[in-house]
This record gives structure tokens, C-alpha cells and sequence, in this order.
């Protein structure tokens, strides 16, 4: 691991976010807290990082990424939205849900779907995740840090630098986040399916 930082969970310090950002920005691979418990992002299209993601959470092939965004404008660039998806979305967002939306020319063909030319997104509830969006002024291509054998994402720092610190460029030590992953729904020709239960509530999602 190259560095670590602590920043505050309410009151994130600029300097530290414009630090991490640079190094996000320099191909740089950190661990980040959100709402649903820390998560592996990188910048958005970086095969170099994604592979290493893949091979710290041994994942296959085919799994999704997320891109993460800041708020609702920068998510409807990345994604084809309705009026109606559009105001259901809205209304769960900043929040714990991740929605597989088709994607826009926008997104890396590496990052969607091969099939289905779809995209995960999510808008986090958490000031230092916003900030590092805000800074960066674009998306973080992210997965949450569920380690293999594991079955919840992780929650402190500390741990993180204990399993994984000497593969990552930077872990930044926002306080422990919850401890259940987001509720996933895909919106196949715009209806909602719930295909992952999470930390969101879903109700207004089962149709």
C-alpha cells in the first residue's frame, strides 16, 4: 500500500480528496467508504485497474461494474432513462441502490454488459464518496469490496490494510459504513426487477 488516509466522514478535508483524486487520476487503484460499506474504485475506463480488481476480488469474466456518480444529471448521461424510470430513480436517490440501466455511447464498451449493452449506477449518500465525485468531476468505476469467500462488503479501514493494504495505492479511513451491500434493480424495458435485496429498501420496486 502507497499511502492511507483519514478523512473526516461529515467534513472531509480538500486537501486530502484533491490528493486522492491525483492519484485516482494516476492510474491509482483505493478503497473508499459509502454508504453500504467500502468499495474499490478507479477512473473510469482504466483496464490496468480494473484488472487488478479482478484479480483481488478473483471475479469472472462477465461481472458488472458500477459506475458511481455524484448526482442525478451525471447518472441520466451515462444511462438511457424515461420520465417514468427517471421519477422513480430520483426519488430513491442519493441512497443505497445500484440500477442496471441501458447504457449511453458514453460508457466504455469494456464496462457494460456483452449482451445486454446495460450498466450499473449508483448515487451514494456519503460525504467523502460526493466529495471524491465532485472533485474528480466525473463517475468512479467502482465495485464494492466484498472479499472472496465473503459475503457482506467490508466496513473498517484497519482490515482492509490488513488483507489487501500492499495492493492498493490508497485506503482512505472514513470510519466504519454499513455493513450490507445495495439493493440492485434492473429496469428491463422499463419495468423494475429486484434482482439483488440490500441494504435499500425495495418495495417500490416489485412490481
Amino acid at each position: 500500500m502507497s499511502q492511507f488516509f483519514q478523512i473526516h466522514p461529515e467534513n472531509p478535508q480538500k486537501r486530502l480528496i484533491q490528493q486522492a483524486c491525483e492519484i485516482i487520476r494516476r492510474g491509482g487503484l483505493i478503497a473508499y467508504p459509502t454508504d453500504t460499506g467500502y468499495a474499490l474504485g478507479c477512473q473510469l475506463g482504466d483496464k490496468a485497474a480494473m484488472e487488478r480488481i479482478h484479480r483481488i476480488r478473483q471475479l469472472d469474466a462477465d461481472h458488472n461494474f458500477t459506475l458511481v456518480c455524484r448526482d442525478f444529471s451525471e447518472l441520466s448521461t451515462y444511462a438511457k432513462v424515461n420520465n417514468a424510470v427517471f421519477r422513480l430513480i430520483k426519488a430513491h436517490t442519493p441512497g443505497p441502490y445500484t440500477f442496471i440501466l441501458p447504457a449511453t455511447k458514453e460508457v466504455p464498451r469494456r464496462l457494460q454488459h456483452a449482451k445486454r449493452k446495460t450498466i450499473g449506477l449508483r448515487i451514494p449518500e456519503h460525504a467523502i464518496a460526493l466529495a471524491l465525485l465532485e472533485e474528480l468531476n466525473e463517475p468512479l468505476m467502482s465495485s464494492t469490496l466484498i472479499m472472496p469467500g465473503d459475503d457482506l462488503p467490508m466496513t473498517e479501514a484497519d482490515d482492509i490494510i490488513d488483507r489487501i493494504g500492499k495492493q492498493l495505492d490508497l485506503v482512505i479511513d472514513g470510519g466504519a459504513c454499513g455493513a450490507e451491500p445495495t439493493t440492485v434493480v434492473e429496469f428491463i424495458d422499463d419495468i423494475p426487477e429486484v434482482v439483488r435485496y440490500g441494504m435499500g429498501d425495495a418495495s417500490a420496486f416489485e412490481v
